[in-house]
């Protein structure tokens, strides 16, 4: 097999890159992984150095540009839902009256939130609301 100083410097960033991303899973280092090893088979194939780096960075790029996005979202990479997402769109039941300023209290799941209206409305005590968001450990509700 052809062996030079390029297709040994190229195998090595493909390792290093690959380790980099299993150690971070961040989904961004491992595009230069398949850079470096377009890289290699240009290497291989017998191009000059500086077609092998504009072929690494090329095609590292592209992949970065177009394909990080959709593996993101398909594997769903930096998101970390949390159990209190599942409230939003739920109702409440108003436990202490939600003044225009002021916070008060709901009654979800059998859990007391301090809740505080969408639009600044009065809601009385033993309303029912709708859960909209959630700020902090402050539901934003509105009256139904």
């Amino acid at each position: 097999m052809f062996t030079s100083y390029e297709t040994i410097a190229w195998a090595v960033m493909i390792i290093v890159f690959t380790l980099l991303e299993a150690a971070t899973l961040g989904l961004t280092s491992i595009w230069f992984a398949v850079g470096a090893l377009a890289s290699l088979v240009a290497a291989v194939m017998g191009f000059n150095l500086f077609v092998q780096i504009a072929v690494f960075i090329i095609v590292a790029l592209i992949l970065l540009i177009y394909t990080r996005p959709i593996a993101k979202r398909v594997l769903k990479i930096g998101r970390n839902k949390t159990n209190t997402d599942a409230l939003i769109g739920q109702h409440a039941y108003v436990t202490k009256a939600i003044g225009p300023h002021e916070t008060g209290l709901v009654k979800i799941n059998g859990q007391i939130w301090t809740a505080k209206s969408v639009d600044g409305e009065l809601i009385d005590v033993e309303a029912n609301v709708e859960i909209l968001a959630i700020e902090g450990v402050k539901l934003i509700v509105k009256g139904l």
